[in-house]
């Protein structure tokens, strides 16, 4: 390497680089084999669509109808409920970060998110949202910020306020029939 790299400084920094390496190959030798791995290499716009793909093929596969939304303030109809879908892979924190929260017409939020070899779900309503999410994390800073939120969830330890609304799959679904009225 270093023969190809004339400058010093870039030498130095090739080498800082190449000590930084090992602190970050281990994030992604855990996604080796898993069947989400591929997920983590594709722009993150396109993670959201692909989500929404997830969250709709799960939910078609549990027998719910899930249509297209009729507007851009939604992301599916699920059950004829207008719903936002957000996704989020594992961070190297331990946790899921649930992003571009906004104040839009929708009736729940599924949050989906995935580590190389589980998944976590949480089905919230839309006014449990704007208790503890919408205005009050906002993602960006500035006056300008207040338009979206997150929301930052650890699986092993979600907010007590969260629990309620799913944590495993299963636990997910029990909520979204419940919300939704499914059989």
């Amino acid at each position: 390497m270093s023969g190809r790299i004339t400058d010093p400084d870039v030498r130095i920094l090739a080498c800082v680089s190449a000590q930084l390496q090992g602190d970050y190959a281990d994030d992604d030798l855990a996604w080796e084999g898993s069947p989400f791995a591929w997920l983590r290499r594709r722009p993150s716009r396109q993670r959201g669509s692909i989500g929404e793909q997830l969250v709709a093929g799960w939910c078609a596969a549990r027998n719910l109808n899930v249509a297209r939304a009729p507007d851009s303030e939604c992301d599916r109809l699920i059950e004829s409920y207008r719903t936002e879908i957000k996704f989020s892979t594992l961070w190297a924190s331990g946790g899921y970060k649930f992003q571009q929260f906004r104040d839009q017409r929708y009736d729940m939020a599924i949050c989906l998110g995935v580590t190389p070899f589980d998944a976590h779900c949480w089905v919230i309503p839309k006014h449990i949202l704007e208790q503890y999410v919408i205005g009050h994390t906002p993602q960006h800073g500035g006056r300008a910020g207040t338009d979206t939120a997150w929301l930052s969830v650890r699986p092993e330890a979600p907010p007590g306020w969260l629990t309620e609304w799913g944590g495993r799959l299963s636990q997910a679904f029990d909520v979204l029939r419940r919300l939704t009225g499914a059989p």
